[in-house]
């Protein structure tokens, strides 16, 4: 697992650095980041399963997605404060300036966006898979 949540944040790190605003911004480049280790982290822990990772940049926000094979939607808890796990979503939830979760037929989708302060002047684009 942890080879996969590691090379989860390099490719997220290093699609970021194809993007003008992101050299600008580092603390929001590493709350991507810490959001993308978050979200695979939970789909091999909680549901058993590889991790899809999609960057979207729309020109104002960069959706982070990531879908795993089991239907159950996270539940929000709140971790005692020597819990060692617990806390993935509400990290989540801080970090981004939106996010959502959404059933489909072979899983689910968690999505967290990030609108960087810089970037209302980009019109660049970038996606991966």
């Amino acid at each position: 697992m942890s080879e996969g949540v590691r090379a989860g944040r390099q490719w997220t790190r290093a699609r970021l650095e194809s993007l003008p605003w992101a050299a600008a911004e580092p603390d929001t480049v590493d709350a991507i980041v810490l959001a993308v280790s978050e979200l695979i982290t939970n789909a091999h822990i909680h549901a058993h399963s590889d991790a899809h990772l999609v960057l979207t940049w729309d020109g104002d926000c960069l959706h982070v997605s990531v879908h795993d094979e089991d239907p159950t939607l996270p539940l929000r808890r709140d971790a005692e404060p020597g819990d060692v796990s617990g806390r993935g979503v509400a990290i989540v939830r801080k970090l981004a300036d939106e996010w959502g979760m959404r059933c489909q037929r072979h899983g689910k989708t968690v999505t967290a966006c990030f609108c960087p302060a810089g970037a209302g002047t980009d019109t660049g684009t970038g996606t991966g898979e």
